[in-house]
C-alpha cells in the first residue's frame, strides 16, 4: 500500500509540474482578441492580444501581442523613448514605416523599431494581414508618444530605408549541432539598443530535436510559426503547436522536438541586463554566426 500511495503521489507531482507548464504556455486564437480602432492614431481598425506579458519573463521582455490588421487599417506613426518593438506579418503584405520611410514588405517579414524611432504599419489590402508586436525596454515600464499620422497614402520607397528581417526556410542553415536542426539568426545583437540581444529562425525536421540546453544570462520567447511537437522545460514536457507562445526564463533547461510535421519557431532572445548583452555580442559567432557555420561546413 505505501508502494501504491507514493507511486500515486510521484505521478500527482508529474501531472502538476506539467499542468505548471501547460499554464505558462499560451495559444493565438483571434476570437479572444479585443476590436481596438485607431491604434496610436491609426487607421481603420485592428484585432490583438497578448500572449506574454511584461510578467511572463524576469527580463526587460515587456510584451508578445499577436492579431489581424483589418483591411486599410493600421497602427499610426509613434515612438519609444525607453523600449523597442518589432512588428511582424506572415505570408502577405503590409506598408511598414520607420522614421517616416515607408516601404511595402512582402511575405513572413518583420522591422525592428529601436528606442527613438517612430514606427508605423498600415494594411492596404481588402483582407486580414496576420500581424504580431514584441516589446523590449530599458526597464518594465512601456512609454508612447503618438504622432497623430496614420500614413494612409505615404509615399513609398521601393527599397527600405530601414533594417528588415525575413523569415524565409530557403535561408536555413545546418544547426551547429546539426541532425535534423536548420537555424539562422535574423537579426543580431548590433541591431537593437536594449538588452534584446537577438531574434533566430529555426526548423525541425520531423522527429528531429534540438537537445537540451539552458543559457543562464539570457531568456527566450518562442513563438511556433508552423508544426507541431513538443517542449520540455526544467524536466516537463508539453505538446505544442502552430500558434503557441513558450516562454523559456533565465538558467532553464529546454528542449524542443518535432512530431509527425516540421516544427518552426521563431525565438526571441533579451539577456538579463546590458553587460551580459554586451558579452554576448563580443563573440563573433553571436554577432553574425552564419559566416562560422560555413567555415564548419567547409569541406577540408
Amino acid at each position: 500500500m505505501k508502494r501504491l500511495a507514493l507511486a500515486a503521489a510521484l505521478l500527482l507531482s508529474a501531472t502538476a509540474a506539467q499542468a505548471q507548464l501547460a499554464s505558462r504556455i499560451t495559444h493565438y486564437d483571434v476570437t479572444k482578441t479585443a476590436n481596438l480602432k485607431a491604434v496610436h492614431d491609426g487607421a481603420g481598425t485592428m484585432n490583438f492580444g497578448p500572449l506574454m506579458t511584461d510578467k511572463t519573463l524576469s527580463t526587460n521582455f515587456i510584451f508578445l501581442h499577436r492579431g489581424v490588421l483589418h483591411p486599410h487599417g493600421g497602427i499610426g506613426q509613434h515612438f519609444h523613448n525607453h523600449c523597442e518593438e518589432m512588428f511582424v506579418i506572415f505570408d502577405d503584405e503590409a506598408e511598414f514605416t520607420v522614421n517616416g520611410r515607408t516601404s511595402l514588405l512582402k511575405g513572413s517579414v518583420g522591422a525592428p523599431d529601436r528606442m527613438g524611432s517612430s514606427h508605423a504599419i498600415y494594411n492596404p489590402t481588402d483582407h486580414d494581414v496576420e500581424w504580431m508586436n514584441i516589446n523590449v525596454g530599458t526597464s518594465k515600464v512601456y512609454d508612447a508618444f503618438n504622432m497623430g499620422d496614420d500614413r494612409v497614402g505615404a509615399p513609398k520607397d521601393a527599397i527600405p530605408q530601414f533594417v528588415t528581417m525575413h523569415l524565409e526556410k530557403s535561408l536555413l542553415k545546418p544547426a551547429a549541432n546539426g541532425g535534423k536542426v536548420q537555424r539562422r539568426r535574423a537579426l543580431s545583437p548590433s541591431v537593437f539598443y536594449t538588452a534584446w540581444s537577438y531574434v533566430d529562425h529555426e526548423l525541425i525536421a520531423p522527429g528531429g530535436d534540438t537537445g537540451t540546453s539552458q543559457t543562464p544570462a539570457m531568456s527566450e520567447a518562442y513563438y511556433v510559426l508552423s508544426g507541431e511537437g513538443s517542449v520540455t522545460v526544467n524536466g516537463e514536457t508539453v505538446a505544442i503547436k502552430k500558434g503557441d507562445a513558450i516562454p523559456v526564463d533565465l538558467n532553464q533547461a529546454k528542449s524542443f522536438k518535432a512530431g509527425t510535421a516540421p516544427l518552426e519557431l521563431m525565438i526571441i532572445g533579451v539577456a538579463k541586463d546590458m553587460a551580459a548583452k554586451n558579452e554576448f555580442a563580443a563573440n563573433p559567432a553571436n554577432e553574425n554566426p552564419e559566416p562560422l557555420l560555413a567555415v564548419l561546413n567547409k569541406p577540408r
